[in-house]
């Protein structure tokens, strides 16, 4: 238990930090919506990530992205899915305070406080949570995982063609769900080995969704809807992961502490949310 509890907590410090660095590469690259002189983009264009391994500062964010998977993966294992997602929210509590020294971003109070309600959230999580469920999935759910992942793409695409008011929203929300779908199907998995991990649909779940997030994230980032796309991340990689690790893994929270744990994973939320201009970099 407590080495899946550190697991999230490394997890989110590197997500977070890699955030810092993505975004300021995203905002710098050509192509990108506030850009001088570049016109807002039409759909999603794949060249995107292309371009942006061209740049030192992302390719740093993406090491940390391993880093923070690796660890994800690590607190999945032992602890509650709502648990590590919620520490995924948190990230951008780290997001924050790590731009203050690095981007010499002045947080206002009212995000300080943010800051504080999200690491009072997580704690509340912690603290309530119990083991990880031992319930086990058929292969159907793992398929549904895949079939899941190729809706979203086909999702993400279609919003690309729209507006940034929508599109952003709908981009953010598609890669959140993306997110949630790696957590949920490297929770998933039943072995390790191999010869397992090339037949279990799980698999190909894991791999298919964190290409649809990123890419979508990252298309979402570079329409300068800030909030907006981080929001619609942050519920979209949090609450839907949260309610399946209950209903299909069968996790649950310590004896008595349910309304603990919810008080924390709304608060968590609410702060994130207030954080949620630190989905990306920021020079108010």
């Amino acid at each position: 238990m407590l080495r899946g509890l550190i697991a999230a907590l490394v997890s989110a410090a590197c997500y977070g930090t890699g955030s810092v660095l993505q975004a300021k590469a995203a905002t710098s690259t050509p192509g990108t919506v506030g850009t001088p002189g570049t016109p807002e983009p039409a759909g999603v264009d794949p060249r995107l990530l292309i371009r942006l391994l061209g740049r030192t500062p992302f390719i740093l964010g993406m090491l940390l992205d391993v880093c923070g998977f690796a660890a994800q993966f690590v607190a999945l294992r032992s602890v509650p899915v709502f648990l590590v997602q919620t520490a995924q929210a948190a990230s951008l509590a780290v997001t924050a305070l790590v731009a203050v020294p690095l981007l010499k971003v002045r947080l206002r109070p009212r995000e300080w406080s943010a800051v504080g309600v999200v690491t009072v959230g997580l704690a509340l999580v912690g603290l309530s949570a119990g083991a990880e469920g031992a319930a086990a999935t058929g292969p159907g759910f793992r398929i549904g995982l895949v079939v899941a992942v190729l809706v979203l793409g086909g999702v993400g695409l279609a919003a690309g063609r729209y507006g940034r008011a929508v599109g952003s929203a709908v981009l953010g929300g598609v890669a959140g769900l993306g997110f949630g779908i790696v957590a949920l199907a490297a929770r998933a998995l039943t072995s390790l080995s191999p010869g397992h991990l090339l037949r279990d649909p799980a698999s190909y779940a894991l791999a298919l969704g964190g290409v649809v997030a990123f890419a979508f994230y990252a298309t979402g980032l570079q329409r300068g809807a800030v909030t907006t796309v981080t929001a619609a991340v942050v519920v979209g990689e949090t609450a839907a992961p949260a309610v399946i690790g209950i209903l299909v893994f069968g996790d649950h929270t310590r004896p008595g502490t349910a309304p603990l744990a919810v008080a924390g994973f709304i608060a968590a939320l609410v702060g994130a949310f207030g954080l949620s201009r630190f989905g990306q970099l920021s020079e108010d």
